[in-house]
């Protein structure tokens, strides 16, 4: 079986968010269970632009046409093949999608080439899929360009986000020269949905979290019709994690290894951690990374951040976002300067420090459909404080029924207040019983292999339609 993984973003190269985690560690799996595996992706400005080139394509959006260098690499480790598509004018930019909190004004355009050039790339290189695996509106167009292909391959579309579905004028649809049939698979109106078209023509869809997949079908943000049309073709299926990227006993990022048998490393972490911060860590170490999103809680945080610090705590967070939030963070930061440390930036190194030197991790978000970082967290003995949707309802269960964390279920400070008290409780008063927490959380599989082996019988299933 041959797949084809197309995606806007792939780890370690370029990333913007777990999407590109997921198609740096995926591949991988299904290349162990014996899937012939290549990935598709854009040579941003991140990706080195000496890699050897394959060929070269002329490919035609519209009335113009393009040259397109096919590059390859291969993921980490691993001798799957990346496939870079280099398009200097429309991909070697600062940034992925945008800069700032603007996208660029031709993210149509520019990902409508990545889908064809991906088609067509197959064809040069000579190695056809079976399935072309796409992930989230940048790569739901890509069926509307297969049918001119002549290739017969089937769809998989796995849906990340729902809350971001590549809704553009109708006159820039227009100018890709797609035929009235394709463009009545975007709905109707002055603006079209490119993840609509991807939904209406896969052949099946996932999710990555079984709870994800129910909570869109109870509220599709606009979608609701046509997901329902799919509904016994949605498959949730978890996402795993990369256990030889984020593992505490040979991780390069930390200052001291550590084993759930020996944990005498992650209070090294600890303490290296606060002193590179300048803080004074009389408490737990809370941490926070991720996207400064109104997604990720952060109107929670910052409405309920004097009542937080009165815990004791401290609280440190990695991240860049909203300007809205970096700036009211910031401000904050200097209001407490000795309990709170705020990072700016997206770096991999402190991403790594920041789980094992922390005692808990707070992700109080609105919505998630997955997310990576509790589970990342639960492999570095970092106990997370979660509120109960999407993916995290599946992966954190509160330590009252046995559980690996702290789980509240309404969106508002006093429930996030009230859990991070019990666990700064539990923290002062039960080190031993917190110690044997950790132990269990990072004993804890969220390896790829079992969510893998769940993709493996979704591409079965599709090919035996």
């Amino acid at each position: 079986m041959r797949v084809a993984l197309v995606a806007a973003e792939v780890a370690p190269f370029a990333k913007a968010g777990g999407l590109a985690d997921v198609i740096g560690a995926l591949p991988k799996a299904l290349a162990n269970l014996g899937v012939e595996v290549a990935v598709f992706a854009p040579r941003y400005r991140s990706v080195p632009a000496d890699l050897p080139e394959q060929t070269r394509l002329s490919v035609r959006l519209g009335t113009s046409s393009l040259e397109v260098r096919i590059l390859q690499g291969f993921l980490p480790r691993s001798a799957v093949p990346v496939y870079f598509l280099d398009q200097p004018h429309l991909f070697d930019r600062p940034g992925i999608y945008g800069e700032g909190d603007q996208d660029y004004p031709d993210n149509l355009r520019r990902f409508a080439l990545l889908c064809r050039a991906a088609v067509e790339a197959t064809q040069a290189l000579a190695w056809f899929p079976d399935i072309f695996h796409v992930h989230d509106w940048h790569t739901a167009l890509l069926p509307l360009f297969l049918d001119r292909a002549k290739i017969p391959a089937r769809i998989v579309l796995t849906v990340h986000n729902l809350a971001f579905q590549g809704w553009f004028p109708l006159g820039e649809w227009q100018e890709l020269g797609l035929p009235e049939e394709k463009l009545l698979l975007l709905g109707e109106g002055a603006w079209r949905c490119a993840l609509r078209a991807g939904i209406l023509a896969a052949d099946a869809l996932t999710t990555v979290s079984p709870s994800y997949a129910q909570e869109i079908l109870a509220d599709g943000l606009g979608l609701d019709d046509v997901l329902r049309a799919k509904a016994s073709v949605l498959f949730g299926i978890l996402n795993g994690i990369d256990v030889e990227e984020w593992d505490p006993q040979h991780d390069p990022h930390l200052w001291a290894p550590y084993s759930a048998e020996d944990l005498q490393g992650k209070a090294q972490n600890r303490e290296a951690l606060l002193r590179e911060l300048g803080l004074s860590g009389e408490g737990p170490v809370v941490a926070m990374v991720g996207r400064l999103t109104e997604q990720k809680g952060l109107d929670l945080v910052l409405a309920g951040l004097s009542r937080m610090l009165s815990l004791g705590i401290t609280l440190v967070i990695l991240g860049t976002g909203e300007a809205r939030y970096a700036q009211a963070l910031k401000a904050e930061e200097e209001r407490w300067p000795a309990r709170l440390r705020v990072l700016l930036e997206y770096s991999e190194l402190w991403a790594h420090r920041f789980m094992a030197g922390a005692d808990f991790l707070l992700m109080p978000s609105r919505f998630e459909p997955c997310g990576l970082t509790q589970l990342y967290a639960l492999r570095y003995g970092t106990i997370p404080i979660v509120r109960a949707t999407g993916g995290l309802r599946d992966t954190v269960r509160d330590v009252k029924e046995g559980g690996n964390g702290f789980v509240f279920g309404d969106y508002s400070a006093e429930a996030m207040l009230e859990t991070l008290s019990r666990a700064v409780q539990l923290w002062r008063d039960e080190p031993q019983t917190l110690g044997e927490l950790r132990q269990r959380a990072m004993n804890e599989d969220h390896s790829w292999a079992r969510s893998a082996q769940e993709y493996l019988r979704v591409y079965h299933y599709v090919l035996s339609r």
